[in-house]
């Protein structure tokens, strides 16, 4: 199960669908807090495949797959755990300038094992920080984005600087050009400009449609 509760104290909106960046150019300060949280018991069976898109495979902090076999340097290995995870977000909006940030705490426990598995829990937190501003009004975005894991197993790190181009002044079209540098990267597969465990610079370009 997940749920999340959340408030916009000052104007009762945060754009729609509460996007990231102030592409509506709020004439007044537009404030949003959210309070979310999830438990699940899963097991190895119930993971995504690697390359799925909307991939959330449960990872130690270096990127490890908690229920591949021999993720722990043992014999041993997880087959089902219990998932939790809350997470709490602040943003604001005011005439095209956009400021988020988030923060989580994730606890991973209550495991069937076989086998040797040196731990009995896990826990791993972590933020995320994010501005923007429109240069143009309804047409030219840049943004800088950073995020940071604090983890049992590596404290990965990445930080990104972009360019959003509305050619037709809407959301319906966007082109985004990003450079973004991870350093020990927690996740990826074929679909994300990263590997996991990867440190360096990728330039990633893309054309994003909405229908």
């Amino acid at each position: 199960w997940s749920g999340r509760i959340q408030w916009q104290p000052t104007t009762g909106e945060f754009g729609p669908g509460g996007g990231w960046g102030d592409f509506e150019m709020h004439e007044q300060l537009a404030t949003q807090l959210g309070l979310s949280a999830t438990y699940s018991r899963e097991d190895r069976q119930s993971q995504p495949g690697v390359d799925d898109v909307n991939n959330s495979q449960i990872r130690l902090s270096d990127g490890t797959r908690i229920f591949l076999p021999g993720a722990f340097a043992t014999d041993g290995g997880i087959e089902r755990a219990t998932y939790q995870m809350v997470s709490a977000d602040a943003a604001l909006k005011y005439q095209g300038f956009e400021l988020a940030t988030g923060y989580y705490s994730r606890w991973v426990d209550t495991f069937k094992t076989q086998g040797e598995v040196p731990v009995d829990d896990l826990y791993d937190y972590g933020f995320e920080l994010q501005t923007s501003y429109m240069f143009m009004p309804r047409t030219l975005q840049g943004y800088i984005a950073s995020s940071k894991i604090f983890g049992e197993y590596g404290n990965p790190w990445d930080t990104a600087v972009g360019v959003n181009w509305f050619p037709m002044q809407n959301r319906l079209l966007r082109l985004n050009g990003e450079l973004l540098y991870t350093n020990d990267s927690a996740v990826g597969n074929s679909s994300a400009p990263h590997l996991v465990g990867g440190d360096g610079a990728a330039l990633n370009t893309n054309v994003e449609m909405k229908f």
